[in-house]
């Protein structure tokens, strides 16, 4: 019996159960890193004569912002929130204040923020005590472990408020100075303390400003001028009658504007000045700080709008049993249905990647087998559909609630794991072992079981349904991408909608056979043939099995990918044993299992070692991977500040579609033309969960692979289509 129905359930089970501690993995761990869709945050430590009392040691947060993001300085400027750090230390260890870099001014229409684009390290200094004593370690190395939550907003032309939880452990004997470059370029954009405090006076609706002592390097210069109190000044005003700078003598004034809606009247205005960049020399400071008292009298504040008691209680009423806000009911728009459509036509397209095919397949020999019992299909493709669906929808869920809660995953996710990757080979060699013909999921399973199938007769293809999804993961359509992209930052019943809509499409075909009886006479009658398709059906399910184990193996190296082949024959070996008769099946199956699981624990960690992915360049050909660099964000920056386009390859091993596509980026022609351009060729491998790439590639609206972009100095990036043509490559590369 091909894929008996209650077997292959146990079978469905056994392989996710074995997968869910790998999966669970997933699931956000507290560690140096926090990457999300608009920053790369990460806890950077200097202690280069390691921990001891009087020894230099910081702290700080490294941002990475993607491109035109940003975050805030302690004062935000007209709107935003300046980025706050809380630090959990061992005992005799104290965290002082961020001692914040100059920011620079941030235009929004009208208005202006403080903050930072680009990178930027806020450091905070570590005081150790002199009664420090260094925590207890089982390893016998000593080591201090940090904590911190952050939390920051992050601000385009829409803002959206972030936060981290982040650990490391630091040698207590020992140097720390990896970020030492980040340090010192932090150090050297903090403001230097001027010895001579600053005059401040109010003056109508202005303030008249007088800072004494600035070194001779900034003489004459314009400089930039930011109170550190917020709500003060009119921050957008930077030149007219109102804001004005001058030099008398070694005195640098200011006249500044009032902010329109002041709601702030310090007795003390601590304010910083800062060079031009134009202005900057290396290794000279470029910037100054100085506190000064206010004198004058302040103006009055702009009244605020209030309304009645009553009112206000009414409107607290209304509040109270209002429905839904406006937008939560709004109709979908036209870009969400335009996304439906294309889940559900990339849906359909999957049916025809070399991944689902095989299960397609043993579909419609299935389906040939029922001929003539019009019934029987309709309930077949029905129970196929809802098992396409359910675990559609069931894979969508878990994707969106894990990236809910902080996790950056995207389509294909769970391949990802190595746990899982085993578990499916698995899975693909029982079955390949039954459509060879090597045992009968029948004859092997218990009488009660196989009675509960007779009665369940659609448990069968329910389940192939899972299986289809299952192994369609890995595959990208064309449509798909921009579909699931979207879907990530929609509500979540609308994301769902397009998994329903993506999983309508994959089941689709089968579904139509099953109710269009024009489908169905299509089909051959049942015959000889049948058992012939069957056996043959067994070699594209070993295939699968074989592009699994080199999958892993470049998730967990040669020794993984052997390991795995090892586990593989003890699993073969233990089923054909089963299908022996009387004592010689119990003997050969009791000693074939003991040997198995003595290789399984002895070899199995091999399998799911988590070492570094050998990238996609690297096992290429020679000639190849000389031409093809490791992609980072900041290899991206260097080569477009030297003015060369990019060409980045968003891949993964386990991605049949990109494998199929570097048929097309291996083309000869094309590579002259990217040659003749100058265009550097970038590999992002996504085989192992990687927090940057999953960041660039949300960035891109896309949450899977394959994704291809070209993109030159200053443009938008142009993402080309899933299944990558030659000419649609040529053609991009003509418009730059």
């Amino acid at each position: 019996m091909i894929l008996s129905r209650l077997s292959l359930a146990a079978l469905l089970a056994a392989s996710f159960i074995a997968a869910t501690p790998a999966v669970a993995q997933l699931a956000p761990k507290v560690g140096p890193v926090v990457t999300t869709p608009h920053v790369r945050a990460e806890l950077v430590a200097q202690a280069p004569e390691g921990i001891a009392p009087g020894a230099p040691v910081r702290l700080g947060l490294l941002i990475t912002h993607q491109p035109e993001w940003h975050t805030y300085w302690k004062n935000a400027g007209d709107s935003g929130l300046p980025t706050e750090l809380a630090f959990t230390l061992p005992a005799g260890m104290s965290a002082g204040d961020i001692a914040w870099p100059v920011p620079k001014k941030i235009p929004v229409g009208t208005l202006a923020n403080y903050g930072y684009e680009g990178t930027v390290l806020l450091p905070v200094a570590v005081t150790v005590a002199p009664d420090f004593k260094p925590p207890a370690s089982l390893t016998g190395v000593a080591g201090a472990d940090i904590r911190l939550k952050a939390s920051w907003l992050v601000c385009r032309k829409e803002c959206i408020p972030e936060e981290g939880e982040f650990a490391l452990s630091l040698p207590v004997q020992g140097s720390t100075a990896l970020h030492r470059a980040d340090f010192d370029a932090a150090q050297a954009a903090e403001p230097v303390a001027l010895g001579k405090p600053g005059v401040v006076e109010v003056v109508g609706n202005t303030l008249k400003i007088r800072i004494d002592g600035l070194p001779a390097a900034a003489r004459g210069k314009t400089l930039e001028f930011f109170p550190e109190t917020t709500d003060v000044i009119h921050t957008a005003a930077v030149s007219g009658k109102d804001w004005t700078q001058a030099w008398q003598g070694e005195a640098w004034t200011a006249t500044v504007p009032l902010a329109d809606q002041r709601s702030a009247s310090p007795t003390d205005l601590p304010m910083v000045v800062v060079l031009a960049e134009a202005d900057r020399q290396a290794g000279q400071p470029v910037a100054w700080r100085a506190d000064a008292p206010v004198s004058g009298k302040w103006p009055t504040p702009a009244p605020r709008a209030e309304v009645s008691p009553a009112l206000q209680a009414a409107l607290t009423a209304n509040t109270a049993t209002a429905p839904a806000p406006a937008a939560a009911l709004a109709p979908p728009s036209a870009s969400f249905w335009m996304a439906l459509a294309g889940a559900l036509l990339g849906g359909l397209l999957l049916n025809l990647m070399p991944c689902v095919f095989p299960v397609l397949a043993i579909k419609v020999l299935g389906f040939a087998r029922q001929a003539g019992d019009r019934g029987a299909h309709r309930r077949a493709g029905l129970a196929y559909t809802a098992g396409v669906m359910v675990s559609m929808l069931a894979l969508g869920a878990a994707m969106l609630a894990l990236r809910a809660a902080g996790s950056q995953l995207g389509w294909g996710f769970q391949l990802q794991s190595p746990a899982v990757v085993a578990a499916l080979a698995a899975l693909f060699t029982v079955i390949g072992l039954n459509l060879a013909g090597v045992f009968e999921f029948g004859s092997m399973a218990p009488s009660r079981i196989r009675s509960a199938e007779a009665r369940h007769p659609v448990t069968n293809d329910f389940l192939s349904g899972v299986l289809a999804v299952v192994i369609a993961s890995p595959c990208s359509a064309p449509f798909m991408g921009a579909s699931l992209g979207l879907a990530i930052a929609l509500p979540a019943v609308q994301a769902l909608l397009l998994f329903a809509a993506l999983g309508l499409g994959l089941a689709l075909p089968y579904l139509l056979a099953a109710f269009v009886p024009a489908v169905a006479r299509l089909l051959p009658k049942p015959g000889r043939w049948m058992q012939t398709l069957r056996r043959l059906l067994a070699f594209p399910m070993f295939a699968t099995v074989a592009w699994l184990v080199w999958v892993l193996g470049q998730q967990s190296g040669i020794d993984g990918a052997g390991a795995l082949l090892a586990l593989l024959v003890c699993l073969a070996s233990v089923v054909w044993a089963f299908t022996l008769r009387g004592r010689a099946r119990a003997i050969v199956a009791t000693l074939l299992v003991a040997v198995s699981a003595l290789l399984t624990g002895a070899i199995g960690p091999n399998v799911l070692q988590a070492v570094e992915p050998m990238t996609q360049a690297s096992a290429a050909a020679p000639g190849e991977s000389a031409r093809w660099q490791k992609w980072s964000s900041e290899r991206v920056g260097e080569l477009h500040g030297s003015g060369r386009p990019v060409f980045i390859d968003f891949t993964a091993a386990w991605c049949v579609t990109c494998q199929y596509n570097k048929r097309t980026l291996a083309d000869v022609e094309l590579l002259a033309d990217f040659d003749a351009r100058k265009v550097a060729l970038l590999r992002a491998d996504w085989t192992r969960r990687d927090p940057a790439i999953t960041a660039a590639l949300a960035a891109l609206g896309r949450n899977g692979v394959p994704v291809y972009v070209l993109q030159a100095p200053g443009k938008a990036p142009v993402v080309l289509t899933e299944i990558l043509g030659k000419d649609e490559v040529r053609a991009a590369l003509a418009a730059l």
